[in-house]
């Protein structure tokens, strides 16, 4: 028996049904947005990779030394380390571009 039926029988009112269509719908929004939006990263290698799983893979490939000559930024060439990085790349979105631009290059070889 539909939820229609029970209306015609007097066995829920119609803000039921409305409240519930409305459920249903959002339920379908919501699961189309995050279809689309798992398929829109399917190929995005940066997607589900922490800023510092790319740092550190960077320095593993790079070193610190080649790592601050392809990007100049003082916290890669004076005293470095993952946290000092990670909370400068944090503050600084150009920064934070420029490395993942480097990850990318990097992966993409």
């Amino acid at each position: 028996m539909t939820i229609w039926n029970l209306y015609r029988l007097g066995f829920c009112d119609f803000n039921f049904i409305i409240s519930r269509e409305r459920l249903a719908l959002t339920a379908l929004y919501c699961f189309l947005i995050d279809f689309c939006l798992m398929n829109t990263q399917v190929n995005n290698p940066l997607h589900g990779k922490t800023l510092e799983a790319i740092l550190t893979e960077l320095v593993a490939h790079y070193g610190w030394e080649r790592l601050g000559q392809k990007i100049r930024i003082n916290c890669f060439t004076s005293n470095p380390s993952i946290k000092s990085s990670l909370t400068f790349l944090r503050k600084t979105d150009w920064a934070r571009k420029q490395v993942e631009e480097l990850y990318l290059q990097m992966v993409m070889r």
